[in-house]
């Protein structure tokens, strides 16, 4: 992620530190939503940068119904936020409707929050339209003088939306998880490449690489990261990019696997006029 600027680092830890004793006070006092989203607006203006005047709308009309907030940038509506009362559970219904405001106005972006969490969505307009959970905030439960808690606060900032923060977030979010990974220890190329390696360091044992992926799945890999749209969609793109791979995978060819099979280096067995050319290969 981008390194946050001073000023806008000042910014974000003076307003978190002044807003944790607010928001904890209107807790303890159980505000209702609409004192909710008074605090939650002056948090978007002081905290994240917006101006409550010219960028941020109240009442947002959707199609009959209302949007609590909604954030404007050169005249482009970029994020909706749903409130919530400030003791409320940010349950599924609140993330149904909150997502839901989101399609119908075909915006990617929605925060869902009771002004303590603020729960950060992405949609996907597929068939159906999805979402994933792109980020989880508690503002209370941060520490102003600590870098990586405004580096989270910033990716919801108006400077940092202005440089894709919450795209590269996500992003690296996509390319760097359980799932990927998971896609990634079973893909053919890295079977290919642990058999590789499981053979030279024990010359001599035969084992392919059905056997590997069997253990991966069944006794290494946890099965909530394999099943699942999660784990499917991530082995699509794992396998869609090793088809895009300008050079394919390294394999083992049969006279390297011979020559693994008898404990020779993996230089010598590279090398043609180091190649075994009387012994079979054993598969």
């Amino acid at each position: 992620m981008a390194r946050v600027p001073s000023r806008v680092a000042s910014r974000i830890a003076s307003g978190l530190k002044r807003f944790q004793p607010i928001l904890e006070s209107a807790k303890a006092r159980d505000i209702n939503e609409s004192d909710t989203v008074v605090v939650v607006t002056d948090v978007l203006q002081d905290v994240f940068g917006y101006d409550k005047y010219t960028e941020i709308t109240s009442e947002y009309a959707i199609r009959g119904t209302f949007c609590d907030l909604a954030i404007r940038l050169d005249g482009e509506l970029v994020i909706l936020i749903e409130v919530k009362a400030i003791g409320s559970e940010l349950k599924g219904a609140y993330i149904k409707q909150a997502v839901d405001y989101a399609a119908n106005q075909g915006v990617d972006w929605v925060v869902l929050t009771n002004g303590i969490l603020w729960n950060v969505y992405r949609l996907t307009f597929a068939k159906p339209i999805d979402s994933e959970l792109v980020a989880q905030i508690c503002l209370c439960e941060l520490n102003p003088k600590d870098e990586e808690h405004v580096e989270r606060l910033w990716m919801l900032s108006k400077e940092g939306w202005q440089r894709s923060a919450l795209d590269e977030h996500h992003k690296r979010g996509q390319a760097f998880n359980r799932f990927t990974l998971g896609a990634m220890l079973l893909s053919q190329p890295m079977l290919e490449t642990l058999r590789r390696e499981i053979r030279r360091s024990n010359p001599g044992l035969k084992i392919e690489c059905e056997e590997i992926e069997k253990l991966l799945s069944v006794e290494v890999i946890k099965r909530d990261v394999l099943e699942g749209d999660k784990a499917d969609q991530a082995r699509k793109s794992v396998n869609r990019a090793i088809g895009k791979a300008s050079k394919p995978a390294k394999t083992i060819s049969p006279a390297e696997d011979v020559a693994l099979s008898h404990g020779e280096k993996a230089g010598d067995a590279c090398s043609p006029d180091r190649l075994p050319d009387s012994e079979p290969d054993d598969g």
